[in-house]
């Protein structure tokens, strides 16, 4: 009896261990077979960073990696929203055919011409001429700004923000829409989903949209089980406010308290500087066209009475401007492509601010050569960052960019210098919502104003001069000599870059 159980027991034994050893081979089968269409299918259509990042990914945690690449993998917008984009692309170039109203003056630099006519053919917007512009660097001061504007509408207000939040700093902006809804005026607002949610205070923001009687969409929203799945961080990062059609502000700044009211933030006395810009003429029908490009793709609602504008008188001091949107709407990146056209541009000088730099490769050359060819190429980053893994990803560049001759300075902690802009010679400037990191030219949905004007350049002059009376200069022996988990942690990060 003993020798008849110990014969089923090896029998047992023996089966189990057939069938571990096929599960294994299967398994391991499995493994080759998904690593194998990886290399196929993750490089299609990606850059080179972009697909090794992920393909280090499958292969060094190869489940979780299949499940992150399967539901962040694609950065392109459900169809019916590429479709709404084309759209409203069609219906801007018809209505501005022509529209080009600028004069081609000394100094007009030689290059801007095809600048302009790519900016044209991405984004289907044109460069206007008869525009002004008033900079905001004052974070209260930019809120009081949009706050008084729309005290003073009369037929519509529309207002975009990546993060919109009731609070004591935005009460009165709140007061304001209310106040004008009370009188007739047509008030829309869009706040993203994702952004405004993670913000604190999200319920009560909700609750005061609903109770001031405005017309309020979320965008880009996750609903995982009503409408088709959308990846959670495709985000539309944009900032503006139109008023009638006649003025218009948009730049770096939220709707938040300057502590954007997180607890974290406050312990360690963090304080955001943004930069805004109002703008009158028309380039105002340019970024009015974004926000109805975007309430179209939320409620399928299409404003085309708010896209058209009476001829405006021309203004004392003149400024060309163009309005160049970007994000995964747009089949080419188009944020991208304008910075990298105006860095090789230049001639003498390119100055930069980017709270978030992460550039990818192309970038990085056109910076370095820039560098390296002579020129003087400047870039304010902050010293203290909010977002630990961009924070040691941007990093990781100091060394290459200063070794190619860029000029490095460190904005003092603890302010977070959230500006977005930059000046190329004396010409031409770049100002709105956009990074200069791979997230803002893939990943979210921007918008850039490009600026041709000395008054205009002159001003953003003058507050790179207040960054520059705020910052150090980061010395290459400096960073050389930093500590080793520092460079370890920075190098690390810049793995993620391509797919953060």
């Amino acid at each position: 009896m003993g020798n008849y159980a110990a014969a089923a027991g090896r029998e047992a034994l023996v089966e189990t261990s057939t069938f571990a050893l096929i599960f294994g081979f299967f398994l391991v089968g499995v493994d080759v077979i998904v690593r194998v269409i990886s290399l196929v299918v993750v490089p299609r259509n990606r850059k080179p960073q972009t697909a090794t990042a992920w393909l280090l990914a499958i292969f060094l945690i190869p489940y979780f990696g299949i499940f992150l690449f399967l539901v962040l993998g694609s950065r392109r917008l459900p169809k019916s929203r590429r479709l709404k984009q084309s759209e409203i692309n069609r219906y801007i170039i018809e209505t501005t055919s022509g529209m080009e109203r600028v004069k081609r003056d000394m100094p007009w630099p030689s290059w801007l011409e095809s600048v302009v006519a790519l900016n044209r053919r991405l984004g289907a917007m044109p460069l206007v001429g008869g525009n002004d512009a008033q900079l905001f660097s004052e974070y209260n001061e930019s809120i009081a700004a949009m706050t008084e504007a729309i005290g003073a509408a009369k037929r519509y207000v529309h207002a975009e923000f990546y993060i919109l939040a009731h609070d004591p700093t935005t009460a009165a902006f709140f007061d304001a829409l209310e106040a004008a809804a009370k009188r007739g005026v047509i008030v829309r607002v869009l706040l993203d989903h994702v952004a405004s949610f993670r913000s604190p205070g999200y319920r009560k923001t909700i609750r005061k949209l609903r109770s001031i009687g405005v017309e309020w969409h979320l965008m880009l929203p996750v609903r995982p089980f009503r409408g088709p799945f959308l990846r959670p961080d495709l985000r539309n990062h944009r900032k503006l406010l139109i008023i009638d059609g006649d003025i218009g502000f948009t730049g770096s700044q939220n709707m938040v308290d300057r502590s954007y009211n997180k607890r974290s933030n406050r312990r360690r006395g963090l304080q955001w500087k943004d930069l805004m810009v109002r703008f009158e003429g028309p380039i105002v029908l340019g970024i009015n066209s974004l926000f109805v490009a975007d309430w179209y793709s939320e409620t399928d609602e299409l404003l085309l009475r708010e896209t058209e504008q009476a001829p405006l008188e021309p203004k004392a001091a003149p400024l060309d401007a163009q309005v160049v949107p970007s994000g995964p709407g747009f089949d080419g990146e188009n944020n991208l492509r304008l910075f990298n056209a105006l860095l090789y541009a230049a001639q003498e000088r390119i100055i930069i601010t980017s709270p978030y730099f992460v550039p990818d490769e192309s970038m990085l050359y056109a910076i370095t050569t820039a560098a390296q060819s002579g020129l003087d190429v400047q870039l304010f980053v902050s010293e203290i960052g909010d977002q630990p893994l961009v924070y040691h990803a941007q990093r990781s560049y100091y060394e290459e960019l200063l070794k190619a001759g860029v000029k490095i300075w460190l904005y003092h902690s603890p302010t977070v210098l959230h500006a977005k802009h930059f000046t190329i010679d004396n010409e031409v400037a770049v100002i709105g919502s956009s990074n200069m990191d791979m997230r803002s030219f893939s990943l979210n949905l921007e918008i850039s104003v490009m600026v041709r004007g000395k008054s205009f350049v002159d001003s953003l002059r003058a507050l790179e001069q207040t960054y520059r009376d705020q910052s150090r200069e980061l010395k290459l022996e400096e960073w050389m000599t930093r500590p080793l988990p520092s460079k370890v942690l920075d190098n690390v990060a810049r793995l993620t870059a391509a797919v953060q």
